[in-house]
């Protein structure tokens, strides 16, 4: 029997950042009360939070002191300390559990399992030091991309090599972790399939999106993503596979490339809400935070129903000021600032949605506002 959850209890974050504050903001339309686990005071989701915990990820006080003051506890990014929320969750209702942090924050860990769930992810090895990467690396080819298996996340702890020649700018890597090399993918487009699942097995997909990326952050996603119905079915069936391999309580996700041949391949997972899920909070009849909260608490999940197409952009450090003083000028913007002190340059500070009836007219609003 999934436990369940009531408004007025007390949900617990663990981050403080800007995922956390959309989290909290859908939970307290629903009666809950909020508490956050963060290092650092006044953070975006402390800010609109009823009990801040301030202190680093894997202090075990701290994490005593959520699980006392939470009924349930949830988390807003991967990076944290498993074995902490391994020990966390023996002592407080955790419906994700630590095991799913575990596979996501391993690269090696995460594509094994997506292979275990019958999805294609693209030909790779593994290496635990420089040496042997120079001995597997001629069985994915070139190019290719070396990637520490542990952390790294917009383009950092990555490497493309062209030839073997250039192997020897991947060694500095594996002064971090073990890495993987991965082959290449000549993709056409990337989409991210968000997935959502409560305890009682209930599963429904967002909209899904096509993400653009400049300089390897995410810039904008285009929802619908502007790909075959088929091929909508099929990213669907897989993010779902995954989910219920991976026997998901909450939101995961799912990054894939699409091929020329018009075939799937999974790129990575985020077990959290993410950025390419933002758009979902004006354009959809549940966004990806409302549900996470539904799905934690043990509540029936939505079918999520997209209203118009849409555009998000995210607005980095260099872009707040000229959004706010462009304001007047687009009324058709939603403008979501995330309440980060300071804006600093390629730092993700909130985020536009833009709601359409014309997908390439928005793109050239886009491009023609002269902000990004």
């Amino acid at each position: 029997m999934t436990k369940v959850i009531y408004p007025g209890q007390t949900i617990g974050i663990i981050g403080g950042g800007q995922l956390g504050r959309m989290m909290a903001l859908a939970a307290k339309e629903a009666g809950f009360k909020i508490a956050v686990l963060d290092p650092t005071i006044d953070s975006p989701c402390g800010q609109v939070a009823d009990i801040q915990i301030v202190a680093p990820y894997n202090d075990e006080t701290a994490l005593e002191e959520l699980a006392e003051v939470s009924d349930v506890i949830t988390y807003e990014f991967e990076n944290i300390d498993y074995a902490g929320l391994k020990r966390l969750s023996e002592i407080a209702y955790v419906p994700q559990g630590a095991e799913l942090v575990r596979i996501t924050q391993n690269r090696i860990l995460e594509k094994a399992e997506i292979r275990s769930a019958g999805v294609p992810v693209a030909k790779y090895v593994e290496a635990t030091t420089y040496e042997e990467l120079e001995q597997r690396i001629d069985e994915v080819g070139f190019p290719c991309v070396v990637k520490t298996s542990r952390g790294g996340y917009d383009g950092k702890g990555q490497q493309i090599i062209q030839t073997k020649d250039q192997i020897t700018l991947a060694k500095s890597l594996f002064d971090h972790s073990a890495c993987i090399a991965e082959a290449f993918v000549p993709f056409t487009k990337e989409i991210s399939v968000i997935v959502q699942r409560n305890g009682d097995g209930q599963t429904y997909c967002l909209p899904i999106g096509e993400n653009i990326h400049v300089n390897h952050i995410l810039h904008e996603t285009i929802v619908p993503a502007r790909i075959e119905e088929s091929l909508t079915a099929k990213a669907i069936e897989a993010a779902e596979k995954i989910a219920n391999h991976l026997n998901l309580i909450g939101t995961l996700a799912v990054e894939m490339f699409v091929l020329e041949n018009n075939e799937l391949l999974i790129n990575e997972l985020a077990p959290r809400p993410h950025n390419s899920g933002h758009y979902s909070i004006e354009t959809c009849s549940i966004s990806q935070f409302h549900q996470h909260v539904r799905a934690i608490c043990g509540w029936p999940l939505r079918e999520p129903k997209l209203w118009t197409e849409t555009v998000m952009v995210n607005i980095l450090g260099q872009h707040v000021i000229p959004v706010t003083n462009s304001l007047s000028k687009h009324p058709n913007w939603s403008v979501h600032l995330y309440g980060k002190n300071e804006a600093k340059e390629n730092r993700k500070m909130g985020h536009v949605t833009i709601l359409s009836t014309d997908i390439e007219q928005t793109l050239n609003e886009i491009e023609e506002s002269k902000i990004w």
